[in-house]
C-alpha cells in the first residue's frame, strides 16, 4: 500500500513538471518565431510593430504565469509530501492498535471458553445440590465433588484481581507523581528559558566588552607612542638633572676653595701683623733678618697659592655659568617644541569642515567685494595648505568684529605661496545629500581620497528641493546673486554654501521660471536637456565671477558634458583659461541627445557645433550629443572600469559612440571606482545590531537572524543560506536573471532577498505582482524602494549577493558586499569582471579569487554559479569561512584609483604648461 502511494505521488511529481516544461517550450518557441520572422522580414509584413510588442509582453505573461504555476506546483507538492508523512503515521498506529486488539481477543477468547467450561460445572453441581435432602451430606459431598483444581482457579482469579486492584493503586500513585514531575519539569524549562535569556544578554555584553576591548588597545598603542614621547622627555630631564647635579658640586667645590682662601688670607694677615711687629721693634739681628726673609717667602708663596685658588675658583665658577646656560637653553628648548608640537596638533586635528568653512568664507568676502581677488587667492592657498598662521588667525578673531577678522587675515597675505593642484567637480549628483545612483558615491568618494591627498577639491551642485540639506554643514545663502545667460537673457542665480563629508560645496539655485530643480525629483523631467544646459552655463559663471582659477575642471555624465564646450567656446577668452577639462562618462547607455536648435538656449553656437567632428550625434544630423561633445572638447575622458572601456570600443557596447571614442582614444582610459571604505565598514557601521570584522565574523550570523526577524522570515534552519540583490531594476541590471533566481534560490532550499525598484512601470507591476505572491512567504521577501539603512543590513546578513547584469560600467555594489563578507554571485561584464574572480579559475591566482562567476546571461549560466556556491557554504563550512574572511580584505577603497586620477591630472596640467611656456 505504501508503495503503491509512493508510486503515484512520484507520477503526479513527474506529470505536473512535465507539463510545466511544454508549457514553457512552448512559449518561448511562439515567442522566438515570431522575433525569427520578424528578423528574417518574410512575415512580417501582416504583423503591425504593437501587435508584435503584445505578442512579446503576452509571452512574458505566461511565462510570469508558468513560474507562478511552478511555484503553486511546489507548494502543493510539499503539501501532499507533509499529508502522506501525517497520513503513514496514523496507519503506523492503527496497525499498532490492531495487533494489540487480536491479542486481547485472543486472550478473551480463551478466558471467555474456560468460563463456559467452569459455569457448565457448576451448573451440575447446583442439580446434584437439589436432589439431595441432608445439608451435612450436601456440604461433604460438594466437597467431596468439586475438583481441587477447580477451587484452586478460583483462588487464583481472586488473588489476580486483589493484585490487579493493588496495581491499579500503585498506577494511579505513579500517575500523580509523573504529574508532579511534569509540573516541576515545566518549571525548570520556564527557568531554563530564564538562563538562556541571560546567557544571550551576556553574550551581547562580552561582545561589547571586546568591542570596547578592541578600542582600548587602539588607545594602548596611542598611549604606548605617547609612552615613547615622555620616555624621550624624561631622557632629557635626567640629562638635566645630570647637568645640574656637576653644576652643583663644581659650586660646591668653588665654596671649599673659596673658604681654603679665607684660611689663607688670614694666615697672611697673621703674618703681616707679625711683620708690623717685627717692624716696630726693629730686631737688628742677623737671625731676625733671616726670619724676616723666610716669612717674606712664606708670604711669596702663599700668594701664589691664593692667586692659583683665584683661578680656579673663577674656572668654576665659568663653568657653572656653562652649565646653567646650558640648561636654561635646553628647558627653553623642549618649551618651543612642546608648544610646536601642541600648535601643529591642534591645525591638524580640525576637520575638513573647519577648511572647507574658512573657503568658503573668504569667497563670500570676494563676491561682496570685502577683499581683492589677489588676497582671496592668496588666502584660498593658504587655507588649502592648512597653515597654522590663518588656524590662528581664524581662532583670535573669534571676539572680533567682521572687518577686524578681513584685516587680521588681509595680514597674512604680505608672504606669497605658490597655488598647488586645484580640482573642481561639476555634477548633477553628491552622495549622501543627492544621490540617484553610483555616480553620487563616485564624485564623493573620489573628492575626499584627492582632499586626502593634499588638493585642493570643491564641488558645485544644483540646488534641488528634494536633496537632504540636513546632511550639509553651515549652509547658508551669498547675498550676491551671480547672473548667468540663457535664452537671450541674463538670469539670477542664488548661490548657498555649505560643507557634505568635510568637502566645500556650492549650491546653484537659478531664479528661472521654468523651477528648474523644484520639481521633487532629480532626473525624469521632459526639459532635463535645458535644466542641465541652464547648469551647466551658471556654474562656470559661478567659478568666472568668484576668481577660482582651477587646475583642473572635472564633469560628468550628460548632465554636465555640456562645461566641455562651453569653457573653450566661450568662457576661456572671458578669463576663466587655467584649468583642463575631464570628463568622466558613468554610462554610455544614457546620452542625453535632442534637437540640435536646442543648444542655443545656454549660448552655444548650434552652425558651429552641430558637425560630424564636434557635438551632432552620429545616428541623426539634426539632433546633439552631450556625450559626443564632451569627448571631443575634454583634455581628459575616463570611464569607470578597464574593461568597460573596452567595451565601449566595440559597436555593440559603444551605443553609437564607438568611433568617436576610436577617433580619442589618446585621452580616452578606464579607472575602476572605488568605494567610501568609512562609510561602508562593518566594523563601525551603526546600522547594523552587530559590528564585525574580518577577524571576527561571528557578528554577520548575528545580524542574519535580526533581517530574517525584522522581515519575518524563517529562523527555523540557521544554516539555511540567504541570498541578496540591492539594485535598480532596470533592463540592463539583467531582471529576468534577477526573477529567475528568486525561484531557483527556493529550489536549492535558500531564502532570498531583495531591496531595490523600477522607474519602468512594466517591471514595477510585474516585481509587485511578485511581492504580493510572496507576502506570506516564510523564505521569500521583495521591498520595492531604496532604504539606505536596510541596505546596510543586507549586506551584512547576506551569505551571498547576485548581479546578474546585461552590461554594467562598474558596480559598486559587489564591492560593498565583499566589504561587509557576502560572496558575490555575477556576470563576468564591465567592472564585474574586474573586480570578480571565480573561486573555481584556475588561470586565475589563488589570492584573487573572491566570488562566483558566469559568462553567458542566461539561466543556465546563473544555475552554475548558483549551485556552485551553495555547495560550497553547505558542504565546506571551513572553506566558506575562509573565502568570507578573504574577501572582507579586499581593499577597495579610493586610495588606487585617486592615485590614477592624480597622475592623469598632474600630466595634462604639465603639458598645458609647457605649452604656454612654448
Amino acid at each position: 500500500m505504501k508503495k503503491m502511494q509512493g508510486i503515484l505521488l512520484h507520477q503526479m511529481e513527474l506529470t505536473l513538471w512535465q507539463k510545466l516544461k511544454i508549457r514553457q517550450r512552448l512559449c518561448i518557441r511562439q515567442s522566438t518565431n515570431i522575433l525569427g520572422t520578424s528578423e528574417g522580414g518574410e512575415q512580417l509584413s501582416g504583423i503591425h510593430l504593437e501587435d508584435l510588442i503584445g505578442m512579446i509582453r503576452n509571452a512574458e505573461k505566461n511565462i510570469h504565469l508558468l513560474n507562478h504555476a511552478r511555484i503553486r506546483a511546489l507548494d502543493d507538492l510539499e503539501k501532499i509530501l507533509h499529508e502522506k508523512e501525517v497520513l503513514q503515521g496514523e496507519i503506523n498506529i492503527l496497525e499498532t492498535k490492531l495487533a494489540e486488539t487480536d491479542a486481547r481477543l485472543r486472550v478473551a477468547a480463551q478466558e471467555k471458553i474456560h468460563v463456559e467450561l467452569l459455569e457448565d460445572q457448576l451448573e451440575k453441581l447446583r442439580n446434584e445440590l437439589s436432589s439431595r435432602n441432608s445439608s451435612e451430606e450436601l456440604v461433604y459431598n460438594v466437597n467431596n465433588s468439586l475438583p481441587f483444581s477447580q477451587s484452586n482457579d478460583v483462588n487464583s482469579y481472586s488473588e489476580e484481581f486483589d493484585v490487579w486492584k493493588t496495581e491499579n493503586i500503585s498506577l494511579k500513585n505513579e500517575l500523580q507523581a509523573l504529574k508532579t514531575q511534569l509540573f516541576n519539569l515545566k518549571k525548570t524549562d520556564e527557568r531554563v528559558q530564564i538562563l538562556e535569556e541571560e546567557r544571550i544578554s551576556l553574550e551581547s555584553s562580552l561582545k561589547e566588552l571586546e568591542f570596547k576591548f578592541s578600542a582600548s588597545q587602539e588607545d594602548v598603542s596611542n598611549i604606548s607612542s605617547l609612552k615613547a614621547e615622555c620616555k624621550n622627555l624624561y631622557e632629557k630631564v635626567e640629562h638635566l638633572q645630570q647637568l645640574l647635579e656637576n653644576a652643583t658640586k663644581q659650586a660646591d667645590q668653588a665654596i671649599l676653595a673659596l673658604q681654603q682662601n679665607q684660611e689663607l688670607r688670614k694666615k697672611v694677615d697673621q703674618l703681616e701683623k707679625s711683620l708690623e711687629e717685627a717692624n716696630v721693634y726693629k730686631l737688628s739681628s742677623e737671625k731676625m733678618q733671616q726670619y724676616n726673609e723666610l716669612m717674606q717667602q712664606k708670604i711669596q708663596i702663599l700668594d701664589e697659592r691664593l692667586q692659583r685658588s683665584d683661578e680656579e675658583i673663577e674656572s668654576y665658577v665659568q663653568l657653572y655659568q656653562n652649565s646653567m646656560k646650558e640648561f636654561q637653553d635646553t628647558l627653553t628648548n623642549l618649551k618651543e617644541e612642546s608648544k610646536k608640537r601642541l600648535r601643529d596638533d591642534t591645525v591638524n586635528e580640525m576637520p575638513s569642515e573647519f577648511w572647507s568653512r574658512l573657503l568658503l568664507m573668504i569667497d563670500g568676502w570676494f563676491l561682496e567685494k570685502k577683499v581683492s581677488a589677489e588676497d582671496a587667492m592668496l588666502l584660498r592657498d593658504m587655507i588649502w595648505k592648512r597653515d597654522g598662521s590663518i588656524h590662528n588667525a581664524y581662532m583670535s578673531s573669534k571676539e572680533k568684529t567682521e572687518r577686524e577678522t578681513i584685516a587680521t587675515f588681509l595680514r597674512l597675505t604680505s608672504s606669497t605661496s605658490s597655488p598647488r593642484l586645484h580640482v573642481i567637480h561639476i555634477a548633477a549628483e553628491m552622495a549622501p545629500v543627492a544621490k540617484v545612483g553610483g555616480l553620487g558615491d563616485v564624485v564623493t568618494g573620489l573628492s575626499k581620497a584627492l582632499q586626502k591627498k593634499g588638493h585642493l577639491v570643491e564641488i558645485v551642485l544644483p540646488k534641488y528641493d528634494c536633496a537632504r540639506y540636513q546632511l550639509v554643514q553651515d549652509l547658508k545663502a551669498l547675498n550676491v546673486p551671480v547672473e548667468s545667460y540663457f535664452d537671450g537673457r541674463l538670469y539670477k542665480n542664488k548661490i548657498w554654501t555649505g560643507t557634505v563629508e568635510g568637502l566645500p560645496v556650492y549650491f546653484i539655485e537659478p531664479q528661472h521660471p521654468g523651477n528648474f530643480f523644484w520639481r521633487g525629483q532629480f532626473y525624469g523631467e521632459n526639459d532635463d536637456f535645458k535644466r542641465f544646459s541652464f547648469f551647466s552655463r551658471a556654474a562656470l559663471e559661478l567659478l568666472l565671477q568668484v576668481g577660482k582659477k582651477p587646475d583642473i575642471i572635472h564633469c560628468h555624465d550628460w548632465q554636465t558634458a555640456f562645461v566641455a564646450p562651453l569653457y573653450w567656446d566661450l568662457y576661456v577668452a572671458k578669463g576663466l583659461n587655467s584649468a583642463r577639462i575631464c570628463f568622466t562618462c558613468h554610462n554610455f547607455e544614457y546620452q542625453g541627445t535632442a534637437p540640435a536648435t536646442e543648444l542655443a538656449s545656454c549660448g552655444l553656437d548650434v552652425y558651429h557645433l552641430n558637425r560630424p567632428d564636434r557635438m551632432q550625434d552620429n545616428s541623426a544630423q539634426d539632433r546633439i550629443n552631450p556625450i559626443k561633445g564632451a569627448i571631443v572638447f575634454s583634455n581628459i575622458v575616463t570611464t569607470v572600469s578597464p574593461t568597460y572601456a573596452q567595451e565601449v570600443r566595440s559597436a555593440e557596447g559603444g551605443q553609437g559612440l564607438h568611433a568617436t571614442l576610436h577617433s580619442h582614444s589618446k585621452k580616452f582610459v578606464g579607472i575602476l571606482n572605488g568605494i567610501d571604505t568609512e562609510a561602508w565598514n562593518p566594523a563601525t557601521d551603526n546600522f547594523l545590531k552587530v559590528q564585525y570584522n574580518a577577524y571576527d565574523i561571528e557578528g554577520k550570523a548575528e545580524n542574519k537572524e535580526d533581517l530574517r526577524r525584522c522581515l519575518r522570515l524563517s529562523s527555523r534552519d540557521v544554516r539555511r543560506p540567504l541570498v541578496g540583490c540591492i539594485t535598480r531594476l532596470v533592463p540592463q541590471k539583467g531582471v529576468h536573471l534577477i526573477r529567475h533566481a528568486i525561484y531557483r534560490t527556493l529550489e536549492l532550499g535558500g531564502q532570498f532577498v531583495l531591496l531595490g525598484s523600477s522607474p519602468v512601470p512594466h517591471i514595477q507591476k510585474e516585481f509587485e505582482d511578485i511581492a504580493n505572491h510572496f507576502q506570506s512567504h516564510e523564505h521569500v521577501r521583495l521591498i520595492l524602494k531604496y532604504d539606505e539603512s536596510l541596505s546596510h543590513l543586507i549586506y551584512a546578513a547576506t551569505d551571498m549577493l547576485t548581479i546578474p547584469s546585461i552590461f554594467e560600467p562598474c558596480g559598486l555594489t559587489q564591492m560593498i558586499a565583499m566589504r561587509y563578507g557576502s560572496i558575490p554571485i555575477a556576470r563576468k561584464t564591465g567592472g564585474l569582471n574586474d573586480s570578480v574572480f571565480d573561486v573555481d579559475d584556475d588561470a586565475i591566482p589563488i589570492q584573487y579569487r573572491n566570488g562566483f562567476t558566469f559568462l553567458t546571461a542566461d539561466e543556465q549560466g546563473f544555475n552554475n554559479a548558483l549551485e556552485r556556491a551553495f555547495y560550497l557554504y553547505k558542504n565546506n563550512i571551513d572553506g566558506w569561512k575562509q573565502l568570507v574572511q578573504k574577501v572582507m580584505g579586499v581593499d577597495f577603497s579610493w586610495e588606487s584609483s585617486a592615485a590614477l586620477y592624480e597622475e592623469l591630472y598632474a600630466k595634462s596640467v604639465a603639458r598645458a604648461r609647457a605649452t604656454k611656456r612654448a
